[in-house]
């Protein structure tokens, strides 16, 4: 896959860039919603033998437009959703840097430079896909705007369990702990990557050593608890706990922290510092709490092992994006 990095005002004349069907949307999760949008433009693409395109904002636009959003986190960050776009099988993707100059721009402005302009014949978004300023372009207003340089196609809205499938839904999911109902709305299993640093390493003084995980980019983090998970190290998926949390059993929480994310591998004895990783989440097993001492933490960590193995045992996991290429983590 093509990715191509635009700031506004940028310089792409039309005549050199490939003509294509385009998605748009921010499409942070590339959930099945998002999927579904994805997937048509595709299919328009290959019915008009045109290129497909993927058209994206980076950063959210919250970060620019609200401030008091000094950060964001995100399901998909940038890279994983070039990682999962790649594997759906999108040819090019178009990473607008959102800023004022292009939030400033009125709708018309917006199809001249960011449709037209780089020769798109087809768009294909949401039904409550907006755009120019203020949002006040809409899908009802794209075919005015389009100086009838091109068509385009309405998704309507997808639903799963009568919940329309958005990405706020799913963070509220996530920071609700349920991440065993998100293979439904995300069409696989939540992940996050990143690399093994050194924790406290107090773990193998207990029986249990975990790897301190460190993120590798800004994703949301599950709710703080205990979780049935799957970590990716050394070309090999092992099965394992996740805890999320602030260890109250052995130190208080210092404001403005945030949770550390540790991984007890079963079976699993080798060193792996610096190692990256893929953290797979499929099951809440229960929230973090402080225990009254050492004896009886480790006594509730057997049983958190116990209840991750017996999950696995009946559930065995399918790690690919099952897509038209069948591309895995």
């Amino acid at each position: 896959m093509k990715v191509v990095y635009l700031e506004h005002p940028h310089t792409k004349v039309q005549h050199d860039c490939d003509p294509s069907v385009v998605a748009l949307g921010f499409f942070d999760g590339i959930h099945l919603g998002h999927q579904k949008v994805i997937t048509a433009a595709i299919e328009k693409a290959e019915e008009l033998n045109l290129n497909s395109a993927v058209m994206t904002l980076d950063p959210h636009p919250s970060v620019v437009l609200r401030r008091s959003v000094q950060h964001v986190r995100y399901i998909t960050p940038l890279t994983e959703k070039i990682k999962l776009l790649t594997s759906l099988g999108v040819d090019i993707l178009y990473v607008v840097k959102f800023d004022f100059d292009f939030a400033s721009l009125v709708p018309q402005d917006f199809v001249d430079q960011y449709i037209i302009g780089l020769n798109i014949k087809h768009v294909v978004a949401g039904f409550d896909y907006s755009y120019g300023r203020l949002g006040k372009g809409t899908m009802e207003t794209l075919p005015f705007h389009s100086r009838e340089q091109f068509d385009q196609t309405v998704i309507e809205k997808f639903t799963s369990n009568n919940h329309k499938v958005s990405s706020t839904f799913i963070r509220d999911e996530l920071q609700a702990g349920r991440v065993a109902d998100l293979p439904q709305t995300l069409g696989r299993y939540y992940v996050i990557r990143g690399t093994v640093g050194h924790g406290d390493k107090r773990g193998r003084t207990i029986g249990f050593p975990t790897a301190n995980i460190e993120l590798s980019d800004d994703y949301v983090i599950p709710r703080t608890g205990v979780y049935a998970v799957r970590m990716f190290v050394q070309d090999k998926w092992y099965y394992g706990v996740c805890n999320i949390g602030y260890k109250p059993t052995f130190k208080e929480r210092k404001e403005n922290s945030l949770p550390t994310v540790e991984v007890h591998l079963f079976d699993f004895h080798d060193s792996i510092y610096g190692e990256k990783v893929i953290v797979e989440w499929h099951q809440s097993i229960r929230e973090e709490q402080k225990f009254s001492g050492i004896e009886t933490l480790i006594a509730q960590i057997q049983k958190d092992k116990e209840t991750a193995i017996d999950y696995f045992q009946k559930n065995t996991p399918n790690t690919c994006f099952l897509t038209k290429k069948d591309v895995c983590y």
